[in-house]
């Protein structure tokens, strides 16, 4: 981890300054970019491990940055960390539906930044030489007839399936080969990496509920108050748009309201709040209510 390559795009010298001094203990390799622009040529010339990227800047906006990145085959993966002087909620989830993994607002503390780098580079950098997708190794198998015969299996009725690469939770079978969803209704979804983790996480837990805080601590390794759950809450209502028929009545992937959230299959009922008590550590918080 201590090897990645960092690219901040800031307009602001001195910030761009601090952030290297704090990370520079930890032998990150920082490079720097002062304007939305510059930061892309910069990116395609040599495609970081990260980028740290400010909202507020000359010309082209973080924001812009990060859905140009989004749509460019060549950095649509590379994590994101906005950090940024935009402090209100609808800033954070406008960096968050832009294509952020993380949002953090300055005046920044150097160790929760520190921790939010090493917990965005532990979970990228252990899926490198994976690819995700339709590309695969040229000596994997063909896996649709893979795919097809779990199906035909679950379409059958029967209670079990027999399978060591895929999760599956009723109709919906995640496929951890080629990181695909396959649902009953919506077909196949290509996920990002960072929708993988999550539906990986819930179908390993098919029933159990997950509070947004909880999910952060679990799948992205965000130490316990020091990650957004707005994060969560936008992956969550992304995915939807992709898997749901309808996203204001969720079948698969579902609210527990007061807990978090939770998977089951198409026709399972959805757990009660009470039910889920026993399954989630605490309550969430009003702020934290899904």
């Amino acid at each position: 981890m201590n090897s990645a390559n960092i690219l901040v795009i800031e307009d602001d010298s001195i910030v761009a300054r601090t952030i290297k001094n704090s990370l520079n203990c930890e032998e990150y390799k920082i490079s720097f970019a002062a304007s939305g622009v510059e930061g892309l040529k910069a990116a395609r010339r040599k495609p970081p491990d990260l980028v740290i990227l400010d909202v507020v800047m000359p010309g082209m906006d973080g924001y812009t940055v990060c859905k140009e990145m989004r749509s460019d085959p060549l950095l649509v993966e590379i994590p994101i960390l906005f950090v940024t002087a935009k402090i209100k909620d609808e800033d954070r989830i406008a960096g968050f539906r832009a294509g952020a993994d993380d949002y953090l607002c300055k005046p920044f503390n150097v160790e929760e930044l520190i921790l939010r780098v090493e917990a965005i580079l532990r979970r990228t950098q252990s899926k490198k030489g994976v690819k995700i997708g339709n590309e695969l190794p040229e000596e994997e198998e063909d896996l649709s007839p893979r795919v097809r015969a779990i199906l035909d299996q679950v379409s059958s009725g029967a209670r079990t399936v027999e399978t060591n690469a895929c999760l599956v939770v009723g109709e919906y079978v995640l496929d951890t080969r080629s990181y695909e969803l396959h649902t009953p209704h919506r077909g196949t979804i290509h996920v990002t990496p960072v929708q993988y983790e999550l539906l990986y996480h819930l179908m390993s837990h098919p029933g159990q509920v997950f509070s947004p805080q909880r999910l952060l601590d679990e799948v992205w390794n965000y130490p316990t108050d020091s990650g957004s759950t707005d994060l969560v809450r936008v992956h969550i209502k992304n995915l939807r748009k992709q898997i749901e028929v309808d996203v204001r009545h969720p079948k698969f992937l579902r609210t527990v309201v007061g807990y978090g959230y939770t998977v089951s299959g198409d026709n399972a009922p959805a757990p009660a709040s009470a039910s889920a008590a026993s399954a989630a550590p605490a309550p969430a918080s009003a702020a934290d209510e899904p």
